[in-house]
């Protein structure tokens, strides 16, 4: 029996058969506008969407300037009513506040207007109360605007948390180019680390049989290609560099939910970066740190790691230590933590990780450290 859906956005599973003995239900966004301006669609989406009349936008202190106010404001001209609820860092702390907000104030489905954080946020919240949202990306600094999955941070790092997939995304470049190209980069970078996931899901595949997807492995291999070949046109204050780079990191969201995981976009280079996250007194932006992470990785895959490299400096993303603000030290301490951070996630590091010669010496090689 076929998974049935509604309006609403979520899911239900209803029975999984299949004559094959497996059968995946795969969510994925109804609609997805980018491009200049397409922010003043907000409202006639969601009545498209048929939503209820009530809902909240979560947003930020900062966000809510450059769209939180208009994006209240498109919807209340549309006939909703709508809550505004400001959000900070995603932690575990702030989506239990901004969900039981939400579900004091009875509203029926979320529009996260923000970066990163904000957007995690309200992809929890709704996948809790079990009400469909809406991503209106105010930056683009990791992959998390169209994927169904959010980052959590905590005492011991960030983690990977499972949500629901936007029914709609509403990516505005001329937004979106107002954040600081840090951001921008920094997104352009965790998608070109699709290149090391896809070679730890393979390698996976074929040591461990792990359960294994051409379909969202080529998805996510063809978004960090797109960024790659198009490195070069990928500028500061150029509106055209958003519309090159937002559309690949949809793509990596929806590699995600074909293969029901992370695994297409989320390899050892990510371990990486989680446990930079962990050891460093100062660690960098998520989609840095896996970049960094992926020119490392590559190396030990035997793959061609300069051209990563290459792609990530002309684009203006960190390819060192010093350009992440991180300490050598902290850099071989992170890759010798790695592997056990996600132990049944198994990867090029293997099951014992590299030893710290190793992990030295691998840095040394790549030019992270110096």
């Amino acid at each position: 029996m076929a998974p049935a859906s509604s309006n609403s956005g979520r899911e239900v599973q209803v029975g999984l058969e299949s004559p094959f003995g497996k059968a995946r239900a795969m969510v994925f966004p109804r609609s997805v506008l980018a491009g200049h301006g397409v922010l003043e669609e907000l409202g006639r989406s969601c009545v498209t969407f048929d939503f209820p009349k009530h809902g909240s936008v979560v947003t930020g202190p900062r966000t809510r300037a450059i769209a939180g106010d208009r994006a209240v404001q498109i919807l209340q001209d549309a006939g909703f009513t709508v809550d505004l609820v400001e959000a900070g860092e995603a932690t575990q702390a702030e989506i239990d506040r901004v969900t039981d907000i939400a579900r004091t104030s009875e509203s029926r489905f979320l529009v996260a207007v923000g970066g990163g954080s904000k957007i995690d946020i309200a992809k929890l919240a709704a996948t809790r109360l079990a009400v469909p949202w809406v991503s209106v990306p105010t930056s683009a600094a990791h992959d998390g605007i169209s994927s169904p999955r959010a980052s959590v941070r905590d005492q011991k790092g960030v983690s990977s948390v499972e949500g629901v997939v936007p029914i709609g995304i509403l990516a505005d470049t001329s937004v979106i180019v107002q954040a600081p190209f840090r951001l921008l980069a920094s997104g352009c970078a965790d998608v070109v680390s699709n290149v090391t996931a896809t070679l730890d899901w393979k390698l996976a595949a074929r040591l461990r049989n792990e359960e294994f997807s051409s379909t969202a492995s080529t998805l996510a291999e063809y978004a960090a290609q797109e960024i790659i070949d198009h490195a070069a046109l990928i500028k500061p204050s150029l509106e055209e560099s958003v519309w090159i780079a937002i559309r690949p990191m949809m793509i990596s969201g929806i590699a995600m939910s074909v293969a029901g995981s992370s695994r297409p976009c989320s390899g050892s280079e990510h371990l990486f970066s989680h446990a930079l996250d962990r050891v460093a007194r100062t660690p960098g932006l998520h989609g840095e740190q896996v970049g960094v992470g992926a020119i490392m990785m590559l190396y030990l895959h035997g793959a061609d790691w300069r051209r990563i490299r290459t792609a990530l400096h002309t684009i203006g993303a960190p390819t060192t230590a010093r350009e992440l603000g991180v300490t050598s030290e902290e850099v071989v301490e992170s890759l010798v933590l790695a592997h056990s951070l996600r132990p049944e996630r198994y990867t090029i590091l293997g099951d014992n990780g590299l030893t710290r010669e190793a992990a030295e010496k691998l840095a040394l090689v790549t030019g992270v450290i110096g």
